[in-house]
């Protein structure tokens, strides 16, 4: 529960909690004009509402996306965790190829957090439950500290050139919670857990996957001449033991579920998800900026 000394406000409400990870929800958009009533009231009934992730400090540390922090109290301090020129270097091309941030800080000691409003859904997730978490790109938004960060590439070129999630993505491992950002409210959805088997998905409605899962495209039918006459091409085949995260409805108002959309337009500069060439240019880009700082 959130410390109501620190937060008063009636018009808040806590609608999750995982840890010291708290998703608070405005419950009415009351800063609105008269021209914009009626559009936000209609909003607020169809369950579009600002939402914030607020983090509770007692001696512990948090990695958050980079510009996300609205306010804080306390002693808490910053830091980059940047250990090195290499190590910034592997950071900006990370960036370029998941769309996250090159920088995550890391806000640590004992206080309270707030991040920015945002209009998506933050889900909380612990990831010792997934053992490795793969992400789609754009979802991450806070997580402990004691999390392991990696960026993890495609095993194979067919899902990578093919299966519409990417050439790269993040990945979280270790005991912690983390809080995504997704387009799908967590009623909406789905968790799959396989063990030993494979499941065949239409379209890149995973938004979240076990690392521990093998991920290729496939014909959907026994040739290229059936897949074409049922209609369904290739699909995202996944095998093995692990979890994966679906959000089966997101596709039909969105092209991908992470793309970007934070309440005020500006606190994250999350973009939408784009073709593989073109994550290979922006790493390239980056290792040129790179270079010509340290020339």
């Amino acid at each position: 529960m959130v410390n109501s000394s620190i937060l008063n406000n009636s018009n808040l409400k806590e609608i999750a909690s995982m840890g010291n990870f708290h998703v608070l929800e405005h419950e009415k958009d009351l800063s609105v004009s008269a021209n914009s009533a009626l559009n936000h009231y209609f909003a607020f009934k169809m369950n579009v509402r600002k939402r914030q992730l607020f983090l509770d400090f007692n001696n512990s540390s948090y990695i958050v996306q980079a510009g996300a922090m609205q306010w804080m109290s306390g002693d808490v301090t910053t830091s980059t965790n940047v250990k090195g020129v290499g190590d910034l270097l592997g950071k900006m091309v990370s960036s370029a190829v998941t769309n996250e941030s090159a920088v995550k800080p890391i806000y640590q000691g004992n206080g309270t957090m707030m991040l920015e409003p945002t209009y998506r859904y933050i889900i909380l997730v612990d990831v010792s439950q997934w053992g490795t978490i793969v992400l789609d790109d754009g979802l991450f938004l806070a997580c402990d500290s004691s999390l392991t960060q990696r960026t993890v590439a495609r095993k194979n070129v067919s899902s990578a050139l093919l299966g519409g999630e990417g050439l790269f993505n993040l990945s979280l491992s270790g005991n912690g919670v983390a809080a995504l950002e997704s387009y799908v409210p967590y009623e909406e959805l789905i968790e799959v857990v396989l063990e030993n088997d494979v499941m065949k998905i239409d379209g890149n409605m995973a938004i979240a996957w076990s690392g521990s899962l093998d991920f290729t495209v496939e014909k959907s039918g026994k040739s290229l001449l059936g897949s074409a006459v049922s209609g369904e091409g290739l699909v995202n085949v996944y095998r093995g033991s692990g979890k994966i995260l679906l959000a089966p409805t997101a596709s039909n108002y969105f092209p991908n579920p992470a793309q970007s959309s934070s309440a005020n337009g500006e606190s994250q500069s999350k973009t939408s998800k784009t073709g593989t060439a073109d994550k290979a240019g922006k790493a390239l880009d980056a290792l040129s900026n790179v270079l010509d700082i340290l020339s």
